[in-house]
């Protein structure tokens, strides 16, 4: 199967020199920091004109191997609620990237609760705005994309372990690439505040608590399901430190300080 790009053109350029562009100034490397090696990261998927730099910010800081895990969240009511695919490529106008298919056959194996759905995926803008960014800092490199639409806890802890699962038993390199926005709509300042609430809990690898915090707290984070899964996985595997890269909100481009989007990056290793 080949997928299409959903949202070329309105979440990010869809002239490929314009797109490369973007994503070279969005990730300025400083000529004196070193990349990192990192297990996992967190990264926005709004349009590049406001999360982009967030999203950058990551980028630009780790090394990205050949094989990547992008846990996504579903935003439409149509499909599986836990959707992968395991065959076939990605276009974006960069070109078309291929799905590892050895690694999503290993991830199915080892979770029965993902089912291969194409519809989940097919109009989802959470995964494919990831791929601009590692086709140009990462070329030839192959991913399998998940898409989340459950919230159920206990399916996300099952998706969390398989992930943990297949990342330990695995002999080459997989960045775990998760998506998310933070609270949506609300003013600037009651944003931040509920965002930063979301953040402590990421930095502790709580993914109980970050389930809690944001359903008692009503903290609209839409990837709440993917991250909650990321959590699970890399308690799995030992990982115990969590670093906050950037943060900010819409209204830091649009000025409009009224109903904002909250945005964070960060790695976990």
């Amino acid at each position: 199967m080949l997928r299409l790009p959903a949202v070329a053109g309105r979440f990010y350029p869809s002239n490929p020199a314009e797109l490369t562009a973007t994503i070279h100034r969005l990730t300025e490397i400083e000529p004196t920091r070193e990349t990192l090696t990192v297990k996992a990261c967190l990264v926005p998927h709004a349009g590049y004109l406001y999360s982009g730099t967030v999203a950058g910010a990551v980028f630009s800081r780790i090394r990205l191997p050949q094989k990547i895990l992008i846990l996504g969240v579903r935003h439409y009511p149509r499909g599986e609620p836990a959707a992968i695919l395991s065959s076939g490529a990605w276009r974006t106008p960069l070109g078309d990237v291929p799905i590892d298919e050895s690694l999503a056959r290993a991830l199915r194996a080892a979770c029965p609760l993902l089912r291969e759905d194409s519809v989940a995926h097919s109009q989802e803008h959470s995964l494919e705005v990831q791929l601009p960014f590692l086709q140009v800092l990462a070329p030839g490199f192959m991913f399998v994309p998940v898409a989340l639409g459950t919230v159920r806890f206990e399916d996300l802890v099952t998706v969390g372990e398989a992930v943990g699962r297949v990342l330990a038993e695995s002999s080459e390199e997989i960045l775990l690439l998760t998506t998310s926005d933070l609270n949506h709509y609300q003013d600037d300042a009651t944003t931040r505040v509920k965002d930063r609430k979301a953040i402590e809990r990421l930095l502790e690898l709580d993914a109980r608590g970050l389930y809690d915090t944001c359903r008692n707290e009503q903290i609209s984070m839409c990837g709440l399901g993917p991250a909650v899964a990321m959590i699970t996985g890399l308690r799995a595997i030992g990982v115990t430190h969590a670093e906050l890269v950037r943060y900010a909100t819409s209204a830091d481009v649009s000025g409009d300080l009224r109903a904002v989007v909250g945005y964070a990056s960060m790695i976990f290793n």
